[in-house]
């Protein structure tokens, strides 16, 4: 029995959003915060990075294209929403950090640039 073998195009692709996901770790990192945790799933959603620094607990989207633009407006209100579902289920499931502040951020990762990460940068309707 022979295993199918994966579209090159989506190898590529799943590469180039781990190591988007593993640059804005370290941007952040570099900018004071502590990854909690990196590609969580949960029914629902998921979420690129969770990191926290002081009192605020922060869900990051990182979204990897071509540019900065493309990157900026590849979040969408449904991909905002399943964020924000797996942020709930995310500090329901650590009662010690319940207490924190919550932000929602965006790091854009493009080619041959920094990632330009964006504090804040939606937030999620209901």
């Amino acid at each position: 029995m022979t295993r199918p073998t994966a579209d090159p195009s989506r190898v590529s692709a799943y590469r180039w959003g781990l190591s988007a996901e593993t640059r804005a770790a370290w941007l952040l990192r570099l900018k004071g915060y502590a990854i909690l945790d990196r590609r969580f799933r949960a029914a629902g959603g998921e979420i690129d990075l969770v990191a926290r620094r002081g009192r605020t607990v922060v869900f990051v989207e990182v979204k990897a294209r071509a540019t900065l633009d493309a990157a900026l407006e590849a979040l969408d209100d449904r991909t905002a929403r399943r964020i924000a579902a797996a942020a709930e289920i995310w500090i329901a499931r650590r009662p010690a950090l319940q207490d924190f502040d919550q932000r929602f951020d965006l790091v854009a990762v493009v080619p041959r640039r920094w990632p330009h990460h964006m504090p804040d940068a939606f937030r999620p309707r209901a």
